[in-house]
């Protein structure tokens, strides 16, 4: 009965491949449906491979039984299958040999596996993609926010702006009770600098452009630690806006900065070994051709090898300016009236090429020491190192010796605020005047050392770091008054010219315009005046020259005749040759004193026409001076003697 079971399914087994196929078909989207919800759920995908993998076990043991048993009939059979969990399938199971049921349930259970491999990989990119669509979602919401903070507080600025007003007294009494609140400080600066920039349309009913100004001031002195001169000073030279940035500058150190020494490198070779040492430099700009820009650097970079070696000197970038414009050219002579530490001397001896002398004049005694050391290791050897005040080298070199000066006057300092903050508090109106009244000396001293004569020279150059108007335009301005003078180009092509008139209260010459001042704000270099004089000869203004006028005929005859008649006193007594003028103009004075009035008013002073006077050669009226002299020494010697002579015999 088996057997013959067994028979009839294997003859029965090709008429159902059919039906397997299409059961092997459409099983397959059932599947696909599956695998959508493992994807929606991966909760739900877990539970349904377990709840399958179950029942294909379940199935496994139970095709086994009924294979082992081979009497069992045919119906039993498809009765047994029709009660498993997958008998609700499209598949028939009347008639259906169990081989055809074998290989359909083996071809069920290879499907099994081939849609589960791939939906491993399935599963993989759909974590992937949900990772990145809960990332979009999160950058979509960041973004969201982020822009819904900018509005937020960009109305808040606006609203703010709108309703900005001054503080009251009592507010204002109620801040200085309380420490300093830096951020309301801040904010109320920058809302009185956009109101002052469009005063016309911002500002309040009731309040003036003087309410807000002096609001500023107090404000500014109070965040940034000025003392009220000093901060009302920089008010009235600078808009608002410009004020701000000029002040913020100052907060800042400014670049470090080197110059090449000419005299034993090159500045394309030291860049090389610099850059090779770890030094991040570049070129300082277009207008030096020996400057470098230090950004950052591995090694200290005042204490390497090439430093000690003297092939660069740490310089700010505004301290090459005054020599610049000084242009000094070689086989000249050249004074630094205030050489110390000695940047500016070894830049002036490296354009001289060692040639030539440069008197480096230092007035504060122990600070010769920097200068000495800083020339010796640059390998300067055209220059003499002196200690003098500066308002005597005239007397201690002579008048109208040297070719070219350069006056780097000492001032206030308010041009390197980033390097000395106690410039803030410690300068007032005071040290201003006192500084302008010593530069106005050392000024004029320069002048008077320079010779109106020179071929190649007769220039002074003054600067300063200082951006006062009372150390600058003022100063230059009092030289060209006192001294037959003028102004020059500097010889630099960027910079801001100078102040020619400034608030009403200073009126200067107009050739002032040739002056140039450089700001940290717009030149990112320390605050700093350059000013170039040439010397001149003659001019139509009574001015104290620095050169000694020649003599005209009329006054060199007249001082013949005083010398060919000799006074008592002059046979009693020789007067010394360094002497001689200084006891001639007492003499003339004590003569003048005692003429009488009449005679004064009676025998008044022959007018002399300019245009009658001739020139005279000094040569000839010293040396006539010297004849004269000689003779009256021999006529005294021979009248000493014969009085001598003539008391013997008695």
């Amino acid at each position: 009965m088996a057997a013959v079971s067994l028979g009839k399914k294997k003859g029965k087994a090709p008429e159902k491949r059919p039906p397997g196929k299409k059961q092997k078909r459409e099983s397959f989207p059932a599947k696909s449906s599956r695998k959508e919800g493992i994807v929606s759920n991966l909760d739900g995908r877990k539970a349904k491979k377990k709840q399958k993998e179950v029942s294909s076990s379940a199935k496994r043991s139970k095709k086994d039984e009924i294979l082992s048993d081979s009497d069992v009939s045919d119906e039993e059979i498809e009765e047994q299958e029709d009660v498993g969990p997958d008998s609700g399938s499209d598949m028939s199971s009347d008639g259906d040999d169990p081989f055809t049921d074998d290989f359909l349930q083996g071809s069920d259970e290879e499907g099994d596996i081939y849609p589960r491999t791939v939906g491993s990989e399935l599963d993989s990119d759909s974590d992937v993609s949900d990772i990145e669509e809960k990332s979009r979602a999160i950058d979509k919401e960041k973004a969201r926010e982020e822009e819904d903070a900018e509005a937020e507080l960009q109305l808040n600025i606006k609203e703010e702006a709108d309703e900005f007003r001054l503080p009251t007294e009592e507010e204002l009494e109620e801040e200085a009770r309380q420490p300093p609140d830096l951020p309301s400080l801040q904010r109320r600066i920058k809302e009185i600098v956009r109101v002052l920039s469009n005063f016309k349309s911002l500002r309040r009913q009731g309040e003036t452009r003087k309410d807000y100004i002096e609001q500023l001031k107090l404000d500014l002195g109070t965040y940034y630690g000025y003392n009220d001169f000093l901060i009302e000073v920089l008010v009235e030279m600078f808009p608002v806006v410009e004020l701000m940035e000029l002040i913020e500058a100052f907060e800042k150190p400014r670049p470090i900065c080197l110059r090449t020494n000419t005299l034993k490198t090159r500045r394309r070779d030291l860049a090389g070994i610099l850059l090779n040492r770890g030094v991040n430099l570049d070129p300082l700009s277009k207008w030096s051709k020996v400057g470098l820009v230090v950004y950052d650097s591995q090694v200290p970079i005042g204490a390497t090898p090439e430093y000690m070696a003297g092939y660069y000197m740490l310089q700010s970038a505004s301290s090459f300016l005054p020599v610049m414009a000084l242009a000094p050219q070689e086989k000249e002579r050249v004074v630094d009236m205030a050489a110390a530490p000695g940047g500016k001397t070894t830049y002036i001896a490296a354009l001289m090429k060692n040639s030539g002398i440069i008197y480096a004049n230092e007035m504060k005694e122990p600070r010769l020491k920097s200068l000495t050391a800083n020339l010796n290791r640059m390998g300067v050897t055209n220059t003499i190192v002196c200690n003098y005040d500066g308002r005597e080298l005239p007397k201690v070199l002579g008048r109208n010796t040297a070719d070219r000066v350069l006056l780097d006057a000492p001032c206030s300092g308010t041009g390197v605020i980033s390097k000395d903050e106690s410039v803030k508090t410690s300068k007032d109106l005071t040290d201003i005047r006192n500084s302008s009244n010593l530069q106005k000396e050392l000024l004029l001293s320069a002048i008077d050392m320079v010779d109106a004569n020179s071929k190649s020279g007769g220039y002074i150059v003054y600067s300063t770091c200082s951006i006062m108007i009372h150390e600058n335009e003022a100063v230059i301005d009092y030289a060209l008054k006192k001294r037959n003078v003028k102004l020059v180009p500097c010889g630099l092509d960027f910079g801001r010219p100078g102040f020619v008139r400034f608030r009403g209260q200073f009126q200067f010459h107009p050739s002032l315009e040739k002056t140039r001042r450089f700001y940290p704000h717009v030149h990112n270099m320390d605050g700093f005046f350059v000013a170039k004089v040439c010397v001149i000869l003659g001019g139509n203004l009574k001015k104290m020259s620095n050169s000694m006028a020649a003599p005209t005929v009329t006054e060199t005859s007249e001082v013949v005749e005083q010398i060919s008649e000799p006074t008592a006193s002059d046979v009693e007594g020789e007067v010394p040759q360094h002497l001689g003028k200084e006891h001639t103009a007492k003499k003339n004075a004590s003569l003048k004193n005692n003429v009488p009035k009449d005679e004064k008013e009676n025998n008044p002073k022959p007018t002399r026409k300019r245009e009658d006077r001739k020139r005279f050669n000094r040569e000839e009226v010293v040396k006539s001076r010297e004849e004269r002299r000689e003779a009256l020494r021999e006529a005294y010697r021979a009248q000493k003697g014969g009085r001598k002579k003539g008391g013997s015999v008695e």
